[in-house]
């Protein structure tokens, strides 16, 4: 399977509700990296890369998010592997 990257944008009630916290282990438990982090605009920005059915299962959970966000709205950009990150960040 390919090595893909998602740009991620996730609009909401997405901060103060442990959005980046679960989405960074998640991430890692999946083996994924990147990085995630808050927008001063309220939005949770993420670059997420690895295999690409993992890839695509955490961007699936990204519509959710955790219990307490409500998500209005995501919009990805879908790209290669850069292979720039060695871990996945909560920034």
């Amino acid at each position: 399977m390919a090595a893909v990257r998602a740009h991620v944008f996730v609009t909401g009630y997405v901060q103060g509700v442990f959005y980046r916290h679960t989405m960074a282990g998640r991430a890692r438990s999946s083996g994924l990296t990147g990085w995630v982090r808050n927008l001063p605009d309220g939005r949770v920005e993420a670059v997420i890369e690895g295999e690409e059915e993992p890839v695509r299962a955490l961007v699936d959970w990204c519509r959710q998010g955790p219990p307490h966000a409500t998500v209005e709205r995501i919009d990805v950009s879908w790209g290669s592997n850069s292979g720039d990150f060695s871990v996945f960040r909560a920034l």
